[in-house]
């Protein structure tokens, strides 16, 4: 399971015009199902999600993680995020989960998700989904579970 982290100062999904999911300060993550993953899986990338270091702290060093500011976790799947790239000039997908399993894992993680942390939105699993961000930084970080 892979996610694509971006702190952001604002971030929300729209899908056919209407905003489905939106947060302030906090991280936007882009969620990517392999096949082999699992509840494990979930559960790892989970507590990565809320503990990763990415804020700064008052000397400016990132020392404070998600839970530490009160941020906002904007999760969004994104099968895309499971494609080889390694060689050709087109992606291939065989390295992503079935809709079926990435839909069950997606939706795991974020009932978990829900339950450790108070501030939760997500994007439409499947839906054709306009993402807005400010990333604040640029901090951006690929996290593999």
């Amino acid at each position: 399971m892979k996610g694509l982290i971006q702190r952001v100062s604002q971030a929300r999904v729209e899908v056919a015009g209407e905003t489905v999911g939106a947060i302030a300060q906090g991280l936007l993550v882009l969620v990517g199902v392999e096949p082999q993953d699992s509840p494990a899986r979930v559960d790892k990338l989970l507590h990565k999600l809320l503990n990763y270091r990415v804020f700064a702290d008052a000397q400016g060093k990132m020392n404070l993680s998600l839970r530490d500011v009160g941020g906002g976790l904007l999760l969004v799947s994104q099968f895309t995020l499971a494609a080889d790239t390694k060689s050709g000039l087109r992606p291939s997908f065989s390295s992503a989960a079935t809709p079926a399993l990435g839909a069950e894992l997606f939706e795991l993680l974020v009932e978990r998700a829900r339950r450790a942390h108070p501030q939760v939105a997500t994007g439409r699993f499947g839906a054709d989904m306009q993402v807005h961000l400010v990333n604040d930084g640029p901090v951006t970080f690929l996290l593999d579970s």
